[in-house]
């Protein structure tokens, strides 16, 4: 496989998620960068799940959770060492886009690193463990976008990981029946104990009135995080302007959709759908013109 097919490959890969484009409305020259980065994250995170079940029995379980930490110990060892993978359609496009930007390693690390905590951890005690989780897990994409773009001052930086972080909790919140599923639970447990929200309850499917208040203000925290890390679109040249703003309001489009379902999530999993893709570009559109307007 030459590059050119190898960042076709990415490209395919990239093309499935459901949240916000990826490498949809970057300059075209950057695109197949983004997809390089966006698919070996993507691989990584489907050996951190591959298998999982909450159903089988714990011998089972045990020899499959052995298996993903391999995987994700030899993804780690091709990003070090690029003569381990050099057939490897992914790391053939990602060790080309990582010499010709001079991207950190840590920010790929870190990524394997929430990937591998993915296997081994499935409770957090606090809301700082959630965050730490997304310190890893959603900041160093956005972070690397950025670096593509060459926008890499300490605001851009910032915004980037309040909005990344924001989207990674509207993911959690929206997931919360499927992450049961896994025996994985991101609600902070010290919160489900504050609005005595129990496990049993939780995988029992059981709505109540104390899981709403809970998850309203998971969802609150997360929209003001969202807020905060809105400064990044001003900073930003088109197209990328354009796609960092879908992103930030598919990210708050979720937890509208959230609040539609009057906070059940145990029952429900809101998600964007090609309905949704006008009235997106229509604010992203607005928000953009009226920010131009006004200076």
């Amino acid at each position: 496989m030459n590059l050119t097919e190898a960042y076709s490959y990415c490209k395919h890969i990239a093309s499935h998620y459901e949240n916000f484009p990826v490498g949809l409305l970057v300059a075209k020259n950057l695109a197949p960068h983004v997809h390089a980065i966006y698919a070996f994250s993507r691989i990584a995170d489907d050996y951190a799940d591959e298998g999982y079940s909450l159903n089988e029995k714990e011998r089972e379980d045990e020899q499959k959770r052995k298996k993903r930490l391999d995987s994700l110990d030899t993804w780690r060892a091709y990003l070090l060492d690029p003569k381990l993978c050099a057939k490897n359609p992914v790391f053939l496009a990602l060790h080309d886009t990582i010499e010709k930007f001079q991207l950190p390693l840590n920010l790929f690390t870190d990524l394997l690193d929430a990937f591998k905590q993915d296997v081994l951890k499935d409770r957090y005690k606090n809301f700082e463990e959630v965050l730490d989780y997304c310190k890893k897990s959603a900041n160093p994409i956005g972070r690397l976008v950025l670096y593509l773009h060459r926008q890499t001052t300490d605001l851009q930086l910032l915004s980037s990981d309040f909005i990344c972080t924001a989207l990674q909790l509207a993911n959690f919140w929206q997931d919360i029946s499927i992450d049961l599923k896994k025996n994985r639970i991101y609600l902070p447990k010290d919160e489900m104990e504050q609005y005595k929200v129990s496990e049993a309850e939780l995988f029992a499917r059981h709505f109540s009135s104390n899981f709403r208040d809970l998850l309203s203000f998971q969802v609150k925290r997360t929209e003001e995080l969202f807020d905060k890390g809105k400064v990044l679109i001003d900073t930003l040249e088109w197209p990328l302007k354009l796609e960092i703003a879908l992103t930030w309001y598919g990210g708050k489009t979720i937890l509208d959709k959230i609040k539609k379902i009057n906070y059940n999530t145990l029952a429900f999993r809101p998600k964007l759908g090609y309905k949704d893709v006008p009235s997106l570009l229509f604010k992203s559109l607005r928000m953009i013109c009226r920010k131009k307007a006004n200076r």
